[in-house]
């Protein structure tokens, strides 16, 4: 009999605001990054991406937002830095708050998905069976 899986499958929401516009996972971790880092740069090394791939995810939320998400800082003793802007920390507040509900609506499916899914596993055979 094989064992049922450990961990309850994950949701994963991504909010799509119009046809060209997407909010998701990854634009919010990065937004989140440049909170803890204080860079876009930083922030994106952390996800192992690039710093122009970063930014153009910034830029890209600020367009679909209507909103800037981060604030550039220039100059200073290291270069400037980034922040998240009051509108950006509510975003991913906002975003956190929503996957947290629709992971939360979803659990029962979640833990009937996983048992469907142990009930088709076979154990696996010993050698020379």
């Amino acid at each position: 009999m094989s064992k049922p899986p450990k961990h309850l499958p994950q949701l994963s929401v991504r909010i799509d605001l119009d046809p060209e516009g997407r909010i998701g996972p990854g634009k919010i971790q990065l937004l989140e990054n440049i909170a803890a880092c204080g860079s876009i740069s930083a922030a994106g090394r952390a996800m192992d991406m690039s710093y122009k791939r970063a930014w153009d995810l910034v830029d890209e939320l600020n367009r679909i937002c209507g909103h800037a998400a981060v604030d550039r800082q220039t100059g200073g003793k290291n270069g400037g830095g980034a922040i998240l802007t009051p509108f950006g920390q509510s975003l991913v507040e906002r975003y956190r708050a929503i996957e947290k509900a629709a992971a939360t609506a979803a659990r029962t499916q979640l833990l009937a998905l996983r048992a469907d899914i142990s009930k088709g596993r076979k154990k696996p055979e010993k050698a020379g069976a």
